[in-house]
Protein backbone atom coordinates (compact mmCIF):
# COMPACT_ATOMS: atom_id res chain seq x y z
CA UNK A 1 0.00 0.00 0.00
CA UNK A 2 2.71 2.46 0.87
CA UNK A 3 4.55 1.77 -2.37
CA UNK A 4 1.39 2.37 -4.42
CA UNK A 5 0.67 5.64 -2.58
CA UNK A 6 4.21 6.84 -3.01
CA UNK A 7 4.05 6.04 -6.71
CA UNK A 8 0.78 7.93 -7.03
CA UNK A 9 2.20 10.92 -5.12
CA UNK A 10 5.25 11.01 -7.37
CA UNK A 11 3.05 10.97 -10.52
CA UNK A 12 0.87 13.78 -9.18
CA UNK A 13 3.97 15.78 -8.26
CA UNK A 14 5.40 15.33 -11.76
CA UNK A 15 2.12 16.44 -13.38
CA UNK A 16 1.92 19.46 -11.03
CA UNK A 17 5.52 20.39 -11.81
CA UNK A 18 4.88 20.11 -15.56
CA UNK A 19 1.76 22.29 -15.17
CA UNK A 20 3.72 24.89 -13.22
CA UNK A 21 6.46 24.92 -15.92
CA UNK A 22 3.85 25.29 -18.64
CA UNK A 23 2.13 28.09 -16.71
CA UNK A 24 5.37 29.97 -16.12
CA UNK A 25 6.39 29.52 -19.75
CA UNK A 26 3.00 30.84 -20.96
CA UNK A 27 3.23 33.78 -18.62
CA UNK A 28 6.73 34.58 -19.85
CA UNK A 29 5.70 34.24 -23.51
CA UNK A 30 2.57 36.33 -23.12
CA UNK A 31 4.40 38.83 -21.03
CA UNK A 32 7.12 39.08 -23.65
CA UNK A 33 4.56 39.68 -26.39
CA UNK A 34 2.74 42.24 -24.27
CA UNK A 35 6.03 43.90 -23.27
CA UNK A 36 5.14 43.31 -19.61
CA UNK A 37 8.70 42.75 -18.48
CA UNK A 38 10.27 45.62 -20.45
CA UNK A 39 10.72 49.11 -19.05
CA UNK A 40 8.33 51.45 -20.79
CA UNK A 41 6.80 54.93 -20.71
CA UNK A 42 3.17 55.87 -21.04
CA UNK A 43 2.05 57.99 -23.97
CA UNK A 44 -1.54 59.06 -24.61
CA UNK A 45 -3.48 59.88 -27.76
CA UNK A 46 -7.06 61.20 -28.06
CA UNK A 47 -9.19 59.91 -30.99
CA UNK A 48 -12.70 60.81 -32.13
CA UNK A 49 -13.35 57.16 -33.02
CA UNK A 50 -11.11 54.17 -32.29
CA UNK A 51 -12.97 51.86 -34.72
CA UNK A 52 -12.92 48.75 -32.53
CA UNK A 53 -9.41 49.15 -31.07
CA UNK A 54 -8.91 46.95 -28.00
CA UNK A 55 -6.55 46.90 -25.05
CA UNK A 56 -3.43 44.85 -25.75
CA UNK A 57 -3.30 45.92 -29.43
CA UNK A 58 0.14 46.50 -30.86
CA UNK A 59 1.77 49.91 -31.31
CA UNK A 60 4.03 50.27 -34.38
CA UNK A 61 6.64 52.86 -35.29
CA UNK A 62 8.34 52.82 -38.73
CA UNK A 63 7.15 49.23 -39.24
CA UNK A 64 8.55 48.00 -35.89
CA UNK A 65 6.50 46.98 -32.86
CA UNK A 66 7.44 49.35 -30.04
CA UNK A 67 4.65 48.85 -27.49
CA UNK A 68 1.06 47.90 -26.70
CA UNK A 69 -2.22 49.61 -25.90
CA UNK A 70 -2.58 49.64 -22.11
CA UNK A 71 -5.96 51.24 -21.60
CA UNK A 72 -8.89 52.72 -23.57
CA UNK A 73 -11.28 55.12 -21.86
CA UNK A 74 -13.64 57.94 -22.73
CA UNK A 75 -12.35 61.47 -22.72
CA UNK A 76 -14.49 64.58 -22.58
CA UNK A 77 -17.92 64.38 -24.24
CA UNK A 78 -17.45 61.87 -27.07
CA UNK A 79 -13.72 61.36 -27.58
CA UNK A 80 -11.64 58.34 -26.58
CA UNK A 81 -8.25 58.44 -24.83
CA UNK A 82 -5.84 55.64 -25.64
CA UNK A 83 -2.96 54.99 -23.24
CA UNK A 84 0.06 53.20 -24.76
CA UNK A 85 3.13 51.60 -23.26
CA UNK A 86 6.21 52.52 -25.33
CA UNK A 87 9.59 50.84 -24.78
CA UNK A 88 12.23 53.11 -23.29
CA UNK A 89 14.77 51.85 -25.88
CA UNK A 90 12.84 53.50 -28.72
CA UNK A 91 11.89 56.64 -26.79
CA UNK A 92 14.82 58.53 -28.32
CA UNK A 93 13.45 57.98 -31.85
CA UNK A 94 9.90 59.24 -31.21
CA UNK A 95 9.45 63.01 -31.21
CA UNK A 96 6.84 65.18 -29.56
CA UNK A 97 5.45 66.31 -32.95
CA UNK A 98 4.83 62.72 -34.08
CA UNK A 99 1.25 61.66 -34.84
CA UNK A 100 -0.72 58.58 -33.78
CA UNK A 101 -3.03 57.00 -36.39
CA UNK A 102 -5.31 53.98 -36.36
CA UNK A 103 -4.45 51.23 -38.81
CA UNK A 104 -5.01 47.52 -39.35
CA UNK A 105 -2.65 44.57 -39.23
CA UNK A 106 -3.15 43.69 -42.90
CA UNK A 107 -6.23 44.42 -45.01
CA UNK A 108 -8.82 43.02 -42.58
CA UNK A 109 -6.61 42.30 -39.56
CA UNK A 110 -6.79 43.56 -35.99
CA UNK A 111 -6.71 47.25 -35.21
CA UNK A 112 -3.34 48.70 -34.26
CA UNK A 113 -1.92 52.12 -33.42
CA UNK A 114 0.79 53.44 -35.75
CA UNK A 115 3.04 56.34 -34.78
CA UNK A 116 4.20 58.33 -37.84
CA UNK A 117 6.12 61.48 -38.57
CA UNK A 118 8.21 63.57 -36.25
CA UNK A 119 11.13 65.90 -36.99
CA UNK A 120 14.62 65.83 -35.55
CA UNK A 121 14.27 69.46 -34.45
CA UNK A 122 11.57 68.50 -31.97
CA UNK A 123 12.52 67.01 -28.55
CA UNK A 124 11.94 63.35 -27.76
CA UNK A 125 8.65 62.20 -26.29
CA UNK A 126 8.41 61.88 -22.50
CA UNK A 127 6.30 59.91 -20.06
CA UNK A 128 2.72 61.26 -19.98
CA UNK A 129 2.89 63.21 -23.25
CA UNK A 130 -0.18 63.42 -25.50
CA UNK A 131 0.48 62.83 -29.19
CA UNK A 132 -1.48 64.46 -31.97
CA UNK A 133 -3.75 62.14 -33.90
CA UNK A 134 -4.07 61.64 -37.63
CA UNK A 135 -7.40 60.80 -39.23
CA UNK A 136 -7.43 57.56 -41.19
CA UNK A 137 -9.95 55.74 -43.32
CA UNK A 138 -11.78 53.00 -41.54
CA UNK A 139 -12.71 49.66 -43.03
CA UNK A 140 -16.29 50.66 -43.75
CA UNK A 141 -15.20 53.72 -45.75
CA UNK A 142 -12.72 51.60 -47.70
CA UNK A 143 -15.37 49.01 -48.46
CA UNK A 144 -17.82 51.75 -49.52
CA UNK A 145 -15.23 53.19 -51.87
CA UNK A 146 -14.46 49.75 -53.29
CA UNK A 147 -18.17 49.12 -53.82
CA UNK A 148 -18.56 52.42 -55.68
CA UNK A 149 -15.53 51.57 -57.84
CA UNK A 150 -16.99 48.13 -58.57
CA UNK A 151 -20.28 49.71 -59.67
CA UNK A 152 -18.46 52.16 -61.94
CA UNK A 153 -16.38 49.33 -63.40
CA UNK A 154 -19.55 47.31 -64.03
CA UNK A 155 -21.15 50.22 -65.90
CA UNK A 156 -18.00 50.76 -67.95
CA UNK A 157 -17.76 47.11 -68.96
CA UNK A 158 -21.48 47.05 -69.82
CA UNK A 159 -21.13 50.13 -72.05
CA UNK A 160 -18.03 48.67 -73.65
CA UNK A 161 -19.92 45.43 -74.39
CA UNK A 162 -22.74 47.40 -76.03
CA UNK A 163 -20.29 49.36 -78.15
CA UNK A 164 -18.52 46.20 -79.27
CA UNK A 165 -21.85 44.59 -80.19
CA UNK A 166 -22.81 47.61 -82.32
CA UNK A 167 -19.38 47.62 -83.96
CA UNK A 168 -19.66 43.92 -84.81
CA UNK A 169 -23.10 44.57 -86.30
CA UNK A 170 -21.62 47.23 -88.59
CA UNK A 171 -23.16 50.25 -86.88
CA UNK A 172 -21.35 53.53 -86.61
CA UNK A 173 -18.10 54.63 -88.20
CA UNK A 174 -16.01 51.95 -86.51
CA UNK A 175 -18.42 49.21 -87.66
CA UNK A 176 -18.43 50.60 -91.18
CA UNK A 177 -14.64 50.63 -91.25
CA UNK A 178 -14.50 47.01 -90.06
CA UNK A 179 -17.20 45.61 -92.34
CA UNK A 180 -17.28 47.97 -95.35
CA UNK A 181 -14.39 47.43 -97.76
CA UNK A 182 -14.91 50.85 -99.33
CA UNK A 183 -14.51 52.56 -95.99
CA UNK A 184 -11.44 50.44 -95.29
CA UNK A 185 -9.93 51.52 -98.63
CA UNK A 186 -10.65 55.16 -97.88
CA UNK A 187 -9.13 54.77 -94.45
CA UNK A 188 -5.99 53.28 -96.00
CA UNK A 189 -5.82 56.17 -98.48
CA UNK A 190 -6.22 58.63 -95.64
CA UNK A 191 -3.39 56.97 -93.74
CA UNK A 192 -1.24 57.07 -96.89
CA UNK A 193 -1.97 60.79 -97.26
CA UNK A 194 -1.09 61.32 -93.61
CA UNK A 195 2.17 59.46 -94.17
CA UNK A 196 2.93 61.66 -97.20
CA UNK A 197 2.12 64.76 -95.16
CA UNK A 198 4.41 63.48 -92.42
CA UNK A 199 7.23 62.99 -94.93
CA UNK A 200 6.66 66.51 -96.26
CA UNK A 201 6.78 67.85 -92.72
CA UNK A 202 10.04 65.97 -92.17
CA UNK A 203 11.50 67.53 -95.34
CA UNK A 204 10.40 70.96 -94.18
CA UNK A 205 12.04 70.27 -90.83
CA UNK A 206 15.29 69.28 -92.55
CA UNK A 207 15.08 72.43 -94.69
CA UNK A 208 14.59 74.50 -91.58
CA UNK A 209 17.57 72.75 -90.00
CA UNK A 210 19.76 73.57 -93.01
CA UNK A 211 18.46 77.13 -92.96
CA UNK A 212 19.35 77.29 -89.28
CA UNK A 213 22.85 76.08 -90.14
CA UNK A 214 23.13 78.80 -92.80
CA UNK A 215 21.98 81.38 -90.29
CA UNK A 216 24.57 80.14 -87.81
CA UNK A 217 27.25 80.38 -90.49
CA UNK A 218 26.12 83.90 -91.37
CA UNK A 219 26.15 84.82 -87.69
CA UNK A 220 29.70 83.49 -87.37
CA UNK A 221 30.70 85.61 -90.37
CA UNK A 222 29.11 88.61 -88.72
CA UNK A 223 31.23 87.95 -85.64
CA UNK A 224 34.45 87.51 -87.68
CA UNK A 225 36.53 90.68 -87.60
CA UNK A 226 37.75 92.14 -90.89
CA UNK A 227 34.76 91.02 -92.96
CA UNK A 228 32.38 93.43 -94.66
CA UNK A 229 29.40 92.07 -92.75
CA UNK A 230 31.16 92.59 -89.39
CA UNK A 231 32.22 96.10 -90.40
CA UNK A 232 28.68 96.95 -91.48
CA UNK A 233 27.35 95.78 -88.13
CA UNK A 234 30.04 97.14 -85.79
CA UNK A 235 31.75 100.08 -87.58
CA UNK A 236 29.78 103.27 -87.01
CA UNK A 237 31.85 105.19 -89.58
CA UNK A 238 30.79 102.89 -92.42
CA UNK A 239 27.19 103.10 -91.29
CA UNK A 240 27.41 106.90 -91.21
CA UNK A 241 28.95 106.95 -94.72
CA UNK A 242 26.26 104.61 -95.98
CA UNK A 243 23.61 106.87 -94.56
CA UNK A 244 25.24 109.91 -96.21
CA UNK A 245 25.49 108.05 -99.53
CA UNK A 246 21.87 107.01 -99.23
CA UNK A 247 20.88 110.63 -98.60
CA UNK A 248 22.86 111.79 -101.65
CA UNK A 249 21.31 109.06 -103.79
CA UNK A 250 17.92 110.19 -102.57
CA UNK A 251 18.75 113.79 -103.57
CA UNK A 252 19.97 112.63 -107.01
CA UNK A 253 16.82 110.58 -107.39
CA UNK A 254 14.69 113.61 -106.50
CA UNK A 255 16.68 115.73 -108.98
CA UNK A 256 16.20 113.10 -111.69
CA UNK A 257 12.49 113.08 -110.96
CA UNK A 258 12.35 116.87 -111.24
CA UNK A 259 14.36 116.78 -114.52
CA UNK A 260 12.04 114.11 -115.87
CA UNK A 261 9.07 116.24 -114.90
CA UNK A 262 10.57 119.30 -116.63
CA UNK A 263 11.33 117.29 -119.79
CA UNK A 264 7.78 115.98 -119.78
CA UNK A 265 6.42 119.51 -119.41
CA UNK A 266 8.70 120.79 -122.20
CA UNK A 267 7.61 117.93 -124.43
CA UNK A 268 3.99 118.78 -123.70
CA UNK A 269 4.67 122.41 -124.64
CA UNK A 270 6.45 121.32 -127.85
CA UNK A 271 3.44 119.22 -128.74
CA UNK A 272 1.09 122.11 -128.02
CA UNK A 273 0.14 124.85 -130.54
CA UNK A 274 -0.16 127.54 -127.85
CA UNK A 275 3.48 128.67 -128.21
CA UNK A 276 5.83 129.69 -131.02
CA UNK A 277 8.03 126.58 -131.01
CA UNK A 278 5.01 124.28 -130.76
CA UNK A 279 3.37 126.14 -133.63
CA UNK A 280 6.55 125.85 -135.71
CA UNK A 281 6.72 122.11 -135.03
CA UNK A 282 3.06 121.18 -135.24
CA UNK A 283 1.13 123.86 -137.23
CA UNK A 284 1.39 123.33 -141.03
CA UNK A 285 0.07 126.84 -141.79
CA UNK A 286 2.80 128.46 -139.75
CA UNK A 287 5.37 126.19 -141.39
CA UNK A 288 4.16 127.20 -144.85
CA UNK A 289 4.23 130.89 -143.90
CA UNK A 290 7.74 130.52 -142.51
CA UNK A 291 8.89 128.75 -145.67
CA UNK A 292 7.35 131.52 -147.81
CA UNK A 293 9.03 134.19 -145.69
CA UNK A 294 12.41 132.49 -146.00
CA UNK A 295 11.90 132.16 -149.76
CA UNK A 296 11.01 135.85 -150.02
CA UNK A 297 14.09 136.75 -147.97
CA UNK A 298 16.29 134.71 -150.27
CA UNK A 299 14.69 136.36 -153.32
CA UNK A 300 15.08 139.84 -151.81
CA UNK A 301 18.71 139.12 -150.98
CA UNK A 302 19.39 137.99 -154.51
CA UNK A 303 17.73 141.09 -155.92
CA UNK A 304 19.69 143.24 -153.47
CA UNK A 305 22.92 141.69 -154.74
CA UNK A 306 21.88 142.42 -158.29
CA UNK A 307 21.06 146.01 -157.37
CA UNK A 308 24.41 146.46 -155.71
CA UNK A 309 26.15 145.03 -158.75
CA UNK A 310 24.19 147.48 -160.93
CA UNK A 311 25.15 150.41 -158.63
CA UNK A 312 28.82 149.49 -158.92
CA UNK A 313 28.60 149.82 -162.70
CA UNK A 314 26.60 153.05 -162.56
CA UNK A 315 28.69 156.11 -163.41
CA UNK A 316 27.24 158.02 -160.49
CA UNK A 317 28.47 155.56 -157.87
CA UNK A 318 31.48 154.15 -159.74
CA UNK A 319 33.92 156.60 -158.11
CA UNK A 320 32.67 155.69 -154.61
CA UNK A 321 33.21 152.00 -155.12
CA UNK A 322 36.67 152.55 -156.65
CA UNK A 323 37.79 154.65 -153.66
CA UNK A 324 36.50 152.00 -151.34
CA UNK A 325 38.39 149.31 -153.25
CA UNK A 326 41.61 151.33 -153.02
CA UNK A 327 41.21 151.79 -149.24
CA UNK A 328 40.69 148.09 -148.77
CA UNK A 329 43.81 147.35 -150.84
CA UNK A 330 45.87 149.76 -148.71
CA UNK A 331 44.68 148.10 -145.55
CA UNK A 332 45.64 144.69 -146.90
CA UNK A 333 49.13 145.89 -147.91
CA UNK A 334 49.63 147.53 -144.50
CA UNK A 335 48.63 144.33 -142.80
CA UNK A 336 51.04 142.31 -144.93
CA UNK A 337 53.91 144.71 -144.17
CA UNK A 338 53.46 144.56 -140.41
CA UNK A 339 53.13 140.78 -140.22
CA UNK A 340 56.92 139.85 -140.41
CA UNK A 341 57.77 142.53 -137.82
CA UNK A 342 55.33 141.04 -135.35
CA UNK A 343 56.81 137.60 -135.97
CA UNK A 344 60.35 138.76 -135.21
CA UNK A 345 59.18 140.46 -132.06
CA UNK A 346 57.49 137.27 -130.89
CA UNK A 347 60.69 135.31 -131.50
Amino acid sequence: MKAAENKRAISVGIFVLIGIVILVTGIMVLGGKQKRFVKSIRVNAIFNNVGGLQSGANVWFSGVKVGTVRRIQFYGNSQVEVTMNIEEDVQQYIRKDAQAALSTDGLIGNKIVEIVGGSTNSPVVEDGDILHTKAALNTEEIMTTLQANNNNLLRVTTDAKKILDEVLKGKGVAGAVLRDSTMATRFKNTMANLQAASNSAAQVTRSLSSASGSLNQFASQLNAKGTLAHDLVSDTTIVRDLRASTARLKDVSNTAVEATTNVRRATEKLNSNNNAIGSLLNDEVVNNDLKSTIHNLETSSQKLDENMEALQHNFLFRGFFRRRAKEQAKQKSATAATAPTDTSVRK
